[in-house]
């Protein structure tokens, strides 16, 4: 009989927004202090107006917000001068991240925040834009020709927001059939071929190093959790906890199995190495042990609150020893999730949680998870994160930037909009407005300090998240 019950809390929930016209009057205001705190990451003037209409353009309701439809929207618009912008012009974005991720910090930061990694494809047509060529998009779920981004995403019971990004550049552009492209696109030369494990690492370690963001909690998908470099990272990063998804053929051992020194010569020198003891097990695959599992080995629990009611999983995890090369690794837990259909779907995970972590962790791990796929869909859907038309590295890094900061104010405009009241018995509850009156009132326009929205412009809009 299967042990079936919900999760005491639900922090994957996030809130509705309920607008009137007069919440969203200081709208502007607050776009340009918004824009203020990022004035010394630019060395003039031009730049700094150039980052006030992009962002204003991709917050706009345009049905296309790529540069030449945005600069045409927003009055002051530059086609050449946003181009340079985005793609020639001198930023710091270093100095311009961190200040990004201090704002994250103060109005999303707690200790218990989570850090996820994944990759989002961007479809692309021809072979002129830097990193394209046809490779798995799990945009569309198929090969195709594009280009694909390592994200790092953070996320707390206050919301989520995407942190950091690299551009995965394919194998191939590293060879000498490529170097006039790699060129082209102003690669620079620095610049190696890693995978997008590698680079989930190197951005988990600066991430860290950087001490601005907290968190406790690490996740990601398989295509990390199999990477023995990105287990490393995670291994360095101390303190914390996580939970990453490995391929089905995985080997492990139920038993960590005894091993032994081995000494042999080669070329004249006397060698030592670590092999199994006689007689040892061999590892299984983790898919093995799945298929061995009795009923009441499983544990029914709801992993969060969807559009169409509670999303839920059954559960089974394991304590058990990974192999690695043929010879025990690390001891973790393994955790698989599986759907409730007539032929379930499997998930393997694992996590370096302690013995006595509950199940409720992994379930609460599993379930924030989700947060890094929302924030592609909200960046993609609202500010344009995929309407790019920009073929250089420092662009695509530049565009993907701007975007992220983008999807980022208008998550802070809907939190800083909420409107609550406390009800007679002391709880708080939603006020209920009509809902479409924020963006009638942001569609008047207004001043944004020296430059101002076109009269016949869109201003930014606030869509509500489902």
């Amino acid at each position: 009989m299967l042990v079936a019950c919900r999760t005491q809390q639900n922090p994957d929930v996030q809130p509705n927004f309920d607008l009137t016209c007069t919440d969203v009057e200081g709208f502007l205001d607050q776009l340009h202090e918004f824009h203020q705190a990022f004035h010394s990451c630019f060395v003039r003037r031009e730049p700094r107006e150039h980052f006030l209409h992009y962002m204003a353009g991709q917050l706009s309701s345009l049905e296309r917000k790529s540069i030449e439809p945005m600069a045409i929207h927003i009055e002051g618009g530059n086609i050449r001068g946003m181009q340079r912008f985005i793609s020639d012009d001198v930023w710091k974005a270093d100095a311009m991240r961190q200040t990004y991720h201090g704002m994250v910090a103060d109005e999303r930061g707690e200790p218990q925040g989570m850090i996820i990694f994944d990759e989002s494809g961007f479809v692309k047509k021809g072979e002129d834009s830097v990193g394209v060529a046809r490779q798995y998009c799990g945009t569309i779920g198929k090969v195709e020709n594009c280009q694909v981004g390592v994200f790092a995403a953070y996320a707390s019971s206050k919301g989520y927001a995407l942190v950091d990004k690299r551009l995965f550049l394919p194998e191939a552009w590293f060879d000498d059939a490529h170097a006039e492209r790699r060129a082209k696109c102003r690669v620079p030369r620095e610049v190696c071929f890693q995978s997008k494990a590698e680079l989930a690492a190197q951005l988990l370690l600066a991430i860290r190093s950087e001490g601005v963001l907290p968190f406790r909690y690490i996740g990601a998908d398989s295509v990390y959790g199999n990477s023995p470099v990105f287990l490393d990272a995670m291994d360095a990063c101390v303190g914390t906890i996580y939970l990453v998804g490995i391929s089905s053929e995985m080997r492990c051992w139920l038993q960590c199995p005894v091993t032994q020194e081995q000494t042999y010569r080669y070329r004249g020198e006397v060698h030592t190495r670590r092999i199994l003891a006689p007689g040892s097990e061999p590892p299984m695959s983790v898919a093995e042990w799945v298929h061995s599992l009795r009923p009441h080995s499983w544990y029914r629990r709801t992993v969060s609150e969807g559009s169409k009611g509670p999303i839920t999983y059954e559960f089974a995890r394991r304590r058990v020893t990974l192999c690695r090369e043929g010879l025990p690794d690390r001891t973790v837990w393994l955790v698989v999730k599986r759907s409730l259909s007539a032929t379930p779907k499997y998930w393997y995970s694992i996590s370096n949680a302690p013995a006595s972590a509950p199940l409720s962790l992994f379930v609460w791990m599993s379930g924030r998870r989700w947060s890094i796929e929302q924030s592609f869909e909200e960046s993609k859907s609202e500010v344009g994160m995929d309407h790019y038309e920009i073929r250089t590295y420092e662009g695509w890094h530049h565009h993907m930037l701007v975007s992220m900061l983008a999807h980022f104010f208008l998550w802070r405009l809907k939190i800083r909009l909420e409107k609550k009241i406390t009800g007679s018995d002391g709880a708080t509850v939603a006020v209920p407005v009509r809902r479409g009156a924020a963006t009638t009132a942001l569609d008047q326009g207004a001043e944004i300090g020296a430059d101002r929205l076109g009269a016949t412009a869109q201003s930014p809009s606030v869509l509500l998240a489902s």
